[in-house]
């Protein structure tokens, strides 16, 4: 679990997860907070590992967390996220039957009320072609709070990008996967719950999400797929200051994207190119805030 400044949330979540049957390791990684999340941490939840990287490191602190794991698979969580009960065992016995798959994303239900999420409706209409014998639904990317990786393929590719931060930070990761042979579904059997936190800055988040957007496309899509798909995805954006701020953060970033492009094989900008007309003519990519 990665968490900053979200306490009281942090701590519902641990408690969730510690009444899991599977009674998995824990492992907590504060990125940063000031408002005594590690000390409540301690006390309340002494048998998890803590770790206070001193600042917040976004998903980078879940290359932390996988560090430490010291278990085959690493079922990854948000302070407002949590597994159901079987959830965590059912997806390890995937990863058992099936070598080549790298990670298992699970069905959402969106609380308070339990609604399916509108992402996994999208995610089960994958126009992917699905390998020989692999469960669900295969992926081009995955949603990291509620999924379960295995720990070999995701220290190989090199775990989530420091740049990247936070804010559409699996994608990049989820085509480095890909590119080196791995597989990634949307399993609906297994089941998470998300209660999105209200300590969040909205604003924030889109501007990542437009840049790192962005950022993925010109590292990973060849030049065709990349000036088309970066034309269609600000065509969707508000304009707005978020925007503006978003677009300029990608620009001023060209020297180092310039410099680590690596486009990606045939096979899965085959695949890219499947799910670009899906993906950009839904509304469950909204960069509104």
């Amino acid at each position: 679990m990665i968490t900053h400044q979200r306490c009281a949330e942090a701590d519902v979540a641990l408690q969730r997860l510690r009444a899991l049957p599977e009674r998995p390791r824990i492992v907590v990684v504060d990125n940063g907070s000031t408002d005594g999340t590690g000390q409540m941490v301690r006390t309340r939840h002494p048998d998890a590992v803590l770790l206070r990287p001193g600042a917040n490191l976004g998903a980078v602190g879940r290359n932390l967390g996988v560090a430490v794991s010291g278990t085959p698979y690493v079922a990854f969580c948000d302070d407002d996220t949590w597994y159901e009960p079987g959830a965590l065992s059912a997806a390890a016995d995937l990863l058992d039957a099936h070598p080549t798959l790298a990670v298992v994303t699970a069905r959402i239900l969106v609380e308070p009320g339990g609604r399916l999420d509108a992402i996994c409706e999208e995610m089960a209409r994958s126009p992917l072609p699905r390998p020989p014998g692999l469960p669900g639904h295969p992926l081009l990317s995955f949603l990291a709070g509620v999924s379960v990786v295995r720990r070999s393929a995701f220290e190989q590719v090199g775990g989530f990008h420091e740049r990247i931060w936070l804010g559409g930070e699996e994608e990049l990761l989820a085509s480095d996967l890909a590119r080196a042979g791995w597989h990634l579904a949307y399993v609906p059997e297994i089941a998470a719950h998300h209660r999105a936190s209200e300590l969040r800055d909205l604003h924030l988040r889109r501007r990542h999400g437009i840049r790192n957007t962005l950022w993925f496309t010109w590292l990973r899509r060849p030049p065709f797929s990349a000036l088309r798909r970066t034309g269609r995805f600000l065509a969707r954006l508000p304009r707005d200051r978020v925007t503006a701020l978003g677009i300029g953060e990608a620009v001023r970033g060209l020297p180092w994207v310039l410099s680590e492009r690596r486009a990606v094989p045939r096979d899965v900008e085959a695949g890219y190119r499947l799910l670009d007309d899906m993906q950009l003519g839904t509304g469950t990519r909204d960069y509104s805030s």
